[in-house]
């Protein structure tokens, strides 16, 4: 049994405080509101607050690494990373590439998961796949020779293998596209999560794929039907429709503080921060690999290009996005319930993102610059800020 006291936490959305999280094993039991007594031995932090870990459902890899070709090696070397930027869960996105790539991958990772799982970092929730079911005039970055249509045998040789498909927690797809809808179904009804996006469905199209089972939509305002005040188009449906959740990149290059703000304000509760980082987050200028394509990343820019200029995911993690919203004059509790609550709503997992009893216990204290200090997973210390910055001092002075 362990106790960790704070001045503030978040609770069902709301700061509260001074309280107590107390912990059982991988689990939380209670939370209790007032400090234990001194009496009693507990952590006691005396100042920040202390929220569940951070849940990122868009990030295709990061610290060099492309998560659709990933080695056991490198899987297990960015989830021991990713709670030091407070994320406790990810769901790795795997962009558009042949089919049988894809479902390669989905195999190396339903391989590598128990040993992800042993390691102690952040828990890897499933595999978000984005295409290959995508609208050309809304590709991105995606590469249109291996985009094809959501018909059954596309979808067939996708789901084809029980191992393969078990590990898909999340697909994006184009609603508009011919066989969509019936794929919607089928997704839905096999438990995956469908997401709308690059999509060049108008509203009314949205509209379908919701009642046909989209829960969705994949980085809002980014590669999709743009708001019209007479044609909705994606994002405005997005934001209308109550039963999706908005994947929304709060990078502040791919969606700007002002579209944000609106963002949040037209959907309250239905925001679910996301990254969509790639192989250069965390990394020095250079080239990096997104889904078989090179793409590059330059000095003091978040954001990553292929080689012909077009924007290709993000060059941040998910503790930046909470810097920047609570900076532009944000609610924090509004803003870290969009990066732990409402994403682990998204996926169906009431055991994460809440500090709650039979919650996990994964936990990030924030320090009073919203940086994150110590991240717990499943009630284990995995990350004290403090201890890094001294290991890179002493490493500093021996180099």
């Amino acid at each position: 049994m362990a106790i960790i006291s704070a001045p503030r936490l978040l609770v069902e959305g709301a700061l509260i405080g001074p309280g107590a999280v107390i912990v059982d094993g991988a689990r939380i039991v209670d939370v209790i509101e007032g400090r234990p007594p001194a009496s009693i031995d507990h952590v006691a932090l005396d100042s920040g607050i202390l929220s569940p870990g951070l849940i990122d459902l868009q990030i295709n890899g990061c610290l060099g690494v492309d998560f659709v070709r990933a080695t056991d090696d490198e899987w297990e070397m960015v989830a021991r990373a990713l709670p030091s930027v407070g994320v406790t869960a990810f769901q790795p996105t795997y962009i558009t590439n042949p089919i049988p790539a894809l479902v390669a991958g989905l195999l190396r990772f339903a391989a590598v998961q128990p040993r992800l799982e042993e390691a102690g970092g952040a828990h890897a929730l499933g595999v978000h796949v984005e295409g290959p079911f995508l609208s050309h005039r809304r590709r991105g970055v995606h590469d249109v020779r291996f985009m094809v249509e959501p018909d059954a045998a596309n979808l067939d040789a996708l789901l084809a293998d029980p191992i393969a498909t078990a590990q898909i927690t999340m697909l994006t797809l184009a609603p508009e596209l011919p066989g969509a809808l019936a794929a919607i179904r089928r997704l839905a009804a096999a438990g995956i999560v469908v997401s709308v996006g690059h999509s060049d469905a108008t509203g009314a199209q949205v509209h379908e794929a919701v009642l046909a089972g989209a829960r969705m939509v994949t980085h809002i305002f980014n590669a999709q039907r743009g708001f019209d005040h007479r044609e909705p188009g994606v994002s405005g449906q997005a934001l209308y429709e109550q039963a999706m959740t908005i994947g929304l990149i709060a990078d502040f290059e791919h969606v700007s503080p002002q579209a944000c703000a609106v963002t949040l304000n037209a959907a309250p509760g239905r925001v679910a921060l996301v990254t969509d980082a790639v192989a250069p987050a965390g990394m020095p200028p250079g080239i990096y690999e997104l889904g078989g394509q090179q793409i590059a990343i330059a000095t003091g820019v978040p954001l990553a290009r292929n080689l012909d200029g077009t924007v290709a995911g993000a060059a941040t993690f998910l503790d930046q996005a909470v810097r920047n919203l609570v900076g532009f004059g944000r609610d924090i509790a509004e803003v870290l319930t969009a990066a732990t609550t409402v994403p682990a709503n998204a996926v169906h997992r009431p055991d994460l993102g809440r500090l709650a009893p039979g919650a996990h216990a994964d936990l990030v204290w924030w320090n009073d610059d919203l940086q994150p200090g110590l991240t717990w997973v499943d009630g284990a210390q995995v990350y004290d800020a403090d201890v890094r910055a001294a290991a890179a001092v002493a490493t500093e002075s021996l180099g």
